[in-house]
């Protein structure tokens, strides 16, 4: 099997009778930002603190830049395996300024050099005094990440670090994060359960479901080919409807959908995204909105179609459309999934 800077092949872990993870492969490439996305208790943590070395697995094994770190052949301890965690709390040492911090790890030969670069890259040389206790969130955060980098290791793991910041701030401390990370050119895996998080920073996406990654790849791959029904919820609100292949189209009470090389004729359910959907104001429309969610930048609109099919439709914020009135449902020519 081909490895990249980490490589996970056929790894389960147990505890007790739950199997948190279930004969899972999953690769990262060198430099890589990639994203282990899936619901809570889907074992995404499990598998990031094995690659991590703070859990040994019962089957298969994991290599990191080529070198066997866990499996029947041998296990390495985490502070051999040149990788860097950052915890969801952080976990940083309340009695220990900025500095002490973030040179804790680093061989007493290498923290006058290795110190001040790694503090400048996070912009926290200013707060280098500073405690824990002083600092907002966010800085703390960069602390967090500037111990991690510090010993320059082939990859950084980071545990769901934006769970416990405020909404308002999440976008702005993700994307600062993001930035330093990538100017690194470190490896980076990010364990997470918000989809919008996933999309907006990872280059590619592991989706895990019950103890293995069921879909990975872009952000565009797996909303827009979705490889199954699950994975098709889980990435977005979704609306199935009925529909019959027949030859390269699918025909459905929403106009006929390009899906493709399909061939022949068969009943399906055929994925079509509310974003897909206009809406056209019209007193003899064989629609009706009967449900209105206004949200900003958009809204989402139940719309009650003439043989009682209800049907999810997202428009911007500029096209309002009146709770019960009637419409016309115009759906976007595209290539849509379709599922048996």
């Amino acid at each position: 099997m081909a490895c990249g800077c980490v490589c996970v092949h056929g790894v389960s872990k147990r505890f007790g009778a739950v199997e948190a993870v279930s004969q899972t492969h999953l690769c990262v490439d060198r430099g890589e930002f990639l994203a282990l996305l899936g619901p809570s208790g889907c074992g995404k943590t499990t598998l990031l603190r094995l690659i991590a070395g703070f859990e040994e697995p019962d089957e298969g094994e994991i290599r990191i830049e080529g070198d066997l770190v866990a499996g029947r052949a041998g296990w390495v301890p985490p502070e051999r395996r040149r990788v860097g965690m950052v915890f969801q709390d952080y976990a940083l040492f309340p009695h220990l300024t900025v500095a002490e911090n973030v040179r804790f790890g680093l061989p007493r030969r290498a923290r006058a050099q290795r110190l001040p670069d790694v503090l400048d890259l996070v912009g926290l040389a200013p707060h280098a005094h500073r405690y824990p206790h002083q600092l907002s969130g966010g800085q703390q955060q960069r602390v967090a990440l500037a111990r991690a980098l510090a010993p320059r290791p082939s990859i950084i793991l980071l545990d769901e670090p934006w769970s416990n910041i405020d909404p308002l701030l999440r976008q702005s401390m993700r994307d600062e994060l993001a930035t330093i990370l990538r100017a690194t050119g470190v490896t980076v895996v990010l364990v997470t359960h918000d989809r919008e998080e996933a999309f907006s920073i990872a280059d590619r996406i592991a989706l895990m479901r019950e103890g293995t990654v069921v879909q990975e790849g872009t952000a565009e791959d797996l909303y827009l080919a979705p490889a199954d029904r699950w994975v098709a919820e889980f990435l977005g609100a979704a609306n199935f409807v009925p529909g019959t292949v027949t030859g390269d189209l699918v025909e459905t009470l929403l106009g006929a959908f390009h899906v493709g090389s399909a061939n022949g004729s068969a009943a399906v359910q055929v994925l079509i995204r509310p974003e897909l959907l206009e809406l056209r104001p019209d007193e003899r429309g064989g629609g009706e909105v009967v449900g209105r969610e206004f949200r900003g930048h958009d809204v989402f609109y139940r719309v009650r179609l003439h043989d009682g099919t209800v049907v999810i439709s997202q428009r911007p914020s500029t096209e309002l459309v009146g709770l019960g009135q009637r419409v016309t449902v115009h759906a976007h020519e595209t290539r849509v999934p379709v599922f048996s």
